[in-house]
């Protein structure tokens, strides 16, 4: 009879835990994206055999732009920790065949083919330390370039940039990334210097 007692008591006591663990309702978790630890910012200088002088993120490997229409000036930031680049291209203004009208229309054009994929583009002129301005582009969607930027002297030098990763990551989980990138870039505007 003791046997029967304690089976009683174990069945009804898996019972009591078996009907109290069906009472609670599921919840799933929410979205979530990685977390993505940002360094401070840190620059460096631009070496001195380009027609323009900047300051650049010591995050970011410099190398010459290899496309094979690429111009003498042209070169990419690299952040290989972000498998990011920013492409920087040169016009030099003074070359009868960089007309700076053209190529202002052309940087615009180059933002709005991003157009059928871009929830909103956002364009602003931003003054420049060196007493110039930038136009710049931020956009907002599954686009390939987020941040595009350029400025000129309208007179001897054009200087355009567009940051790119080598991702397939959704934007909204690069957000931090191209923050981070786009002070870069910012800084490098307001570093910005020609040489004549």
């Amino acid at each position: 009879m003791r046997n029967s007692i304690q089976k009683l008591l174990l069945v009804s006591f898996v019972l009591i835990i078996g009907l109290s663990a069906c009472e609670q309702t599921y919840l799933p978790k929410p979205k979530a994206y990685n977390r993505i630890d940002l360094p401070e910012s840190a620059y460096q200088v631009l070496p001195d055999t380009f027609p323009y002088h900047f300051f650049y993120s010591q995050y970011a490997e410099l190398s010459r732009d290899t496309f094979p229409k690429s111009g003498r000036y042209y070169i990419n930031l690299f952040y290989p920790d972000y498998d990011a680049v920013i492409q920087i291209t040169y016009k030099d203004l003074k070359k009868p065949e960089n007309n700076v009208e053209e190529l202002l229309t052309e940087a615009f054009d180059l933002t709005m083919k991003h157009n059928p994929k871009a929830y909103s583009i956002r364009e602003s002129i931003i003054p420049m330390r060196n007493n110039q301005v930038a136009s710049i582009a931020e956009l907002a969607g599954e686009v390939p370039s987020q941040f595009q930027f350029f400025t000129t002297d309208s007179t001897t030098h054009f200087f355009r940039g567009a940051l790119y990763f080598n991702t397939a990551n959704k934007n909204d989980s690069l957000r931090p990334i191209i923050d981070f990138i786009k002070k870069d870039a910012i800084e490098m505007l307001n570093s910005l210097e020609w040489k004549y």
